[in-house]
């Protein structure tokens, strides 16, 4: 097999992966012991639907793929930038990024997210009124952009590199011949990584606060994290600069071969982060520590946190996949689809769940299992169609 082709498996099906964490992810925020509903406005609440069964191990799973999946998710797209704008140019090149991602967004905000939010409006206002529902979703609820912020996100990012690429040529390429010589210098990129994940996130993080959000309707975004996700991106465009086979995640490595121990620091890192923050809050509720270092500790733990599992996803993957499978083949195939259309059966699974008396684990399972299943299941029927197809 050639390495071409290696690269191109190892990174489709990480970046599957991340899709179906991406799924797992919304159907546990039903059941997180910090879920809250706000029947006033439903946009505010923490997720769609909320269920009174609760499990804290759902909040350390969350919050695991919290602090590291969609900055993973920017880097892995920004390693393609490079190679699509080098081969098609500059304005064939956002022709298709349009095609493939503004239009697609556009119609999962209008629609998409339209039969997503319904469960949500009926539990506000406990009716069915269609023509409510439309005119609350468009002003009180202001446009829910729900999963595909991302996509207008990239789309963004995609519309920036491509605009600055002219420009910027030989400084991309010299830091992606600089990132290769981490290769066999764990510690360093380590190092490097970690500091950079710092400089994008922690002081933006200080200023505005973990969680804030902002944007135009749709066009919302986490501003607390847009730097950081942006630099990733960029990141990921200056490891697609080099010949990833012979690169940073060129194969015997030592980066590759020390995956084990990326997992390893992954685990410790996010164990002492869940295990510290509690604690940072007490001290500080307590006046025992100032909120200024407290934060600092907090956003350092969170950087190793989210920088040893960028690296240890990257490297297992690397290190373990190889070969094509079919169903893993189709998953691949799609998994764009199935990231836009996921969230209608997030909510409706978890509404039909509401009243039915098990275990949150279980209901997280079962929604799970039956969203993947019924998104696989509709994007593998859309994607029968050509035009479709062209767009996911």
């Amino acid at each position: 097999m050639s390495a071409l082709t290696n690269r191109t498996v190892w990174l489709d099906y990480l970046r599957t992966t991340l899709t179906m964490l991406v799924v797992a992810h919304h159907a546990a925020l039903a059941y997180t012991t910090f879920a809250s509903f706000n029947k006033s406005a439903y946009i505010l609440s923490t997720h769609p639907v909320v269920d009174t069964h609760r499990s804290i191990t759902l909040d350390i799973f969350g919050n695991f793929n919290d602090v590291f999946f969609m900055s993973l998710m920017f880097f892995i797209s920004g390693i393609f930038v490079l190679p699509a704008l080098q081969k098609k140019g500059t304005k064939a090149f956002l022709r298709d990024r349009f095609y493939r991602l503004f239009i697609p967004f556009m119609l999962a905000v209008s629609v998409l997210m339209l039969l997503a939010y319904y469960p949500a409006y009926y539990l506000a206002y406990g009716q069915h009124n269609i023509r409510h529902y439309i005119a609350d979703f468009f002003t009180t609820e202001q446009w829910p952009v729900g999963p595909p912020w991302f996509i207008w996100v990239l789309f963004s990012f995609n519309l920036m590199l491509a605009l600055i690429y002219p420009f910027t040529r030989s400084i991309l390429q010299k830091a992606g011949q600089a990132f290769t010589k981490c290769k066999d210098k764990p510690a360093r990129l380590f190092l490097l990584w970690f500091a950079l994940t710092a400089v994008l996130y922690i002081p933006i993080a200080l200023w505005v606060g973990a969680g804030t959000w902002t944007g135009f309707y749709p066009f919302d975004f986490q501003l607390s994290r847009i730097i950081l996700y942006f630099g990733y991106f960029i990141l990921g465009a200056i490891a697609g600069s080099t010949d990833l086979a012979t690169g940073i995640f060129a194969t015997g490595a030592a980066f590759t071969r020390n995956w084990r121990w990326w997992i390893f620091g992954s685990i410790s890192a996010y164990i002492l982060l869940t295990i510290i923050s509690p604690q940072l809050t007490r001290l500080v509720t307590d006046k025992q520590l100032p909120a200024l270092p407290a934060w600092l500790l907090y956003y350092s733990l969170y950087t190793a946190s989210c920088t040893l599992s960028c690296l240890a996803f990257l490297a297992t993957f690397k290190a373990n996949v190889h070969t094509p499978k079919p169903a893993w083949q189709s998953l691949s195939s799609n998994a764009y689809g199935i990231y836009l259309v996921h969230y209608i059966f997030i909510t409706w699974t978890q509404y039909a769940l509401l009243p039915v008396s098990v275990h949150a684990i279980v209901k997280f399972t079962i929604t799970f299992v039956v969203s993947l299943s019924l998104s696989w299941l509709t994007t593998s029927l859309l994607r029968e169609n050509t035009l479709i197809k062209k767009y996911i």
